[in-house]
């Protein structure tokens, strides 16, 4: 039978390998999202779905106090996703630069690494059918992915609210998945 600090001690470097591992791995999880290129003009693009890539879930949120509704039940979790997209705003000036919509992809690609393209098309109130554009691209990439964009600041308060969009993963110069709102056309 061993002794109780030699267990200890045994115990401790296994949970400091363990960390180690975990914190080497999750490092390399963690890749900054890359940035937006807002697009002059969206070009048409070749239609070839396939199998591997799939958008798997969508959200949207417009973060604008003025179309909070007063009074009625209180939402913690819609509370608190406001105050998450307001921080670490503390002036009118900061917080009106993070109003607008917020619109997350999560997709996948199971086959091979590619190089993809993440192209938001969208139409704003105010620009009537007049098509924006944004994209992000991603280099070798495999797995399960989240892409987000932003339309706030001025695009937002110049422009109005997101009114209808699509969004497209582009290899190659081809579409090869998307996903819209309802009221795309």
């Amino acid at each position: 039978m061993r002794p109780l600090s030699e267990v200890l001690r045994c115990r401790q470097a296994t949970l400091a390998i363990l960390l180690g591992i975990v914190s080497m791995l999750g490092g390399g999880c963690a890749a900054p999202e890359p940035l937006q290129v807002k697009l002059e003009k969206a070009d048409v693009l070749p239609l070839a779905i396939d199998s591997n890539f799939a958008f798997r879930k969508k959200t949207q949120f417009l973060n604008d106090p003025s179309t909070y509704i007063a009074g009625g039940p209180r939402n913690e979790a819609i509370e608190f996703e406001r105050k998450y997209y307001m921080w670490p705003a503390t002036t009118k000036l900061e917080k009106d630069a993070l109003r607008g919509n917020y619109l997350s992809f999560f997709w996948w690609n199971h086959g091979s690494p590619a190089d993809v393209t993440v192209r938001l098309e969208y139409r704003q109130a105010n620009l009537g059918p007049f098509v924006m554009a944004r994209e992000k691209s991603y280099s070798s990439v495999k797995g399960s992915i989240r892409s987000q964009f932003s339309i706030i600041g001025d695009d937002y308060l110049e422009n109005g609210p997101v009114t209808n969009w699509r969004c497209l993963l582009i290899v190659n110069g081809k579409i090869v998945g998307l996903t819209q709102s309802y009221l795309w056309k």
